[in-house]
């Protein structure tokens, strides 16, 4: 190998990062082939968190992101960053966040730690200059989320959300057609139900996730209070959603059951373009993964089915087009929603094209109608967003 002109001495010397080099190097030569073209001057990225959603989403996702590098890793736990950080050829790696923030050939950082370390570690690299790409939900009060959301406006950097499903090719088609052909909303029903066998299909697929024996954690069980986990898990993804395709809510009135370990949630929301919604968030239900969505409109209509995420498949999303009486769907043969979202912030932050995915406002947007449909299901009245202070 040292006769590769191509590969220094003193840098690939060791045997474990040469054959990081020759797998990068293969698979960049492999999309190559596949007429990817890969940007010259990359948006350079530090990855905070070596855990189970940057094993499985976020490493992978910026190697094979065409405009990013990955510049460094940072884990406290020592073995989880050398671990994941040598396999995906990370320049530095780091176990303190601010000697990682401190470097300055990094350009942005992926926060994708516990929920309640989203919004100081989204300041604390504001606050040095770096562009922020934050795991959802962005934050788990409002009064956080306002203040990093100030934050944002004063230093002027890029931040987005980490709501993949805007970058779902088949999503993508139903809010197209929402927005250029559909005409006036009447309604949307959306729904977001987990399957007691997720886990059971999702083992088949993945490698079982490497845990540290030093990560940071938050006090406390964060699990304790299931209503409060499985809204911040998974309400999240389904109230930006409903946001993405049919604008933002004024209000939510909630009804919500426990029975036999399984917690349902059924929304209904007024949006503030007059039009009206029903969300449906049940967790766990007694069959496959159930999610999905249908749109009402004047000149046409959308249903969805929306498949587990870690199959990397682009949703099936029927568009009727009352002018010609026939349904059209895009094939999304690209289904790495992760991979196309990270792309998607590069260049917002490079080329300055427009945010497509979900920025501080609509974070702030999804906080306040999660504390909403908390307050609504408590008191069994409507809660204006508006209204609402506090924690989810």
């Amino acid at each position: 190998c040292h006769k590769n002109p191509e590969i220094p001495k003193s840098q690939y010397g060791h045997r474990s990062t040469f054959i990081t080099y020759l797998n990068q190097n293969f698979y960049r030569r492999v999309l190559e082939a596949m007429q990817v073209q890969y940007d010259l001057n990359p948006l350079r990225i530090g990855i905070l968190g070596c855990g189970p959603i940057s094993q499985f989403a976020h490493l992978e996702a910026v190697q094979k992101g065409r405009n990013v590098a990955l510049s460094a890793v940072c884990d406290r736990d020592e073995d989880l960053a050398r671990t994941f950080g040598n396999f995906y050829g990370a320049e530095k790696i780091y176990t303190e966040y601010d000697k990682m923030l401190a470097d300055d050939s990094i350009d942005a950082v992926i926060i994708a730690t516990s929920d309640a370390f989203h919004v100081p570690a989204a300041r604390r690299a504001l606050a040095v200059g770096k562009h922020v790409f934050c795991e959802k939900p962005i934050g788990i009060s409002v009064d956080e989320v306002e203040e990093l959301h100030g934050d944002v406006e004063k230093t002027g950097k890029v931040l987005q959300v980490g709501h993949m499903l805007r970058f779902d090719p088949g999503i993508q088609s139903a809010h197209d057609f929402v927005k250029d052909e559909m005409g006036q909303m009447i309604a949307l029903k959306a729904w977001y139900c987990d399957s007691t066998h997720r886990y059971t299909n999702t083992d088949a697929i993945q490698p079982m996730p490497r845990t540290g024996n030093n990560a940071l954690r938050p006090e406390g069980d964060q699990k304790a209070d299931k209503q409060r986990y499985y809204m911040l898990a998974h309400g999240s993804h389904l109230v930006d959603l409903a946001r993405y395709l049919a604008g933002p809510i004024r209000s939510v009135q909630t009804r919500l059951l426990e029975r036999y370990g399984s917690m349902c949630w059924f929304v209904d929301v007024d949006f503030e373009s007059g039009a009206l919604g029903h969300l449906d968030l049940t967790l766990q239900v007694r069959m496959d993964w159930h999610e999905g969505f249908q749109i009402y409109g004047e000149h046409g209509s959308a249903v969805a089915k929306i498949f587990n995420p870690w199959y990397y498949r682009s949703s099936e999303v029927d568009i009727f087009r009352e002018a010609d009486g026939s349904y059209h769907r895009v094939l999304g043969a690209d289904g790495h929603f992760y991979r196309r979202q990270i792309e998607a912030f590069a260049d917002v932050v490079m080329t300055g094209a427009p945010m497509t995915g979900a920025s501080i406002e609509d974070g702030v947007a999804s906080t306040r109608a999660m504390v909403a449909i908390r307050e609504s299901a408590q008191s069994g009245k409507p809660v204006d967003l508006d209204s609402v202070l506090g924690p989810v």
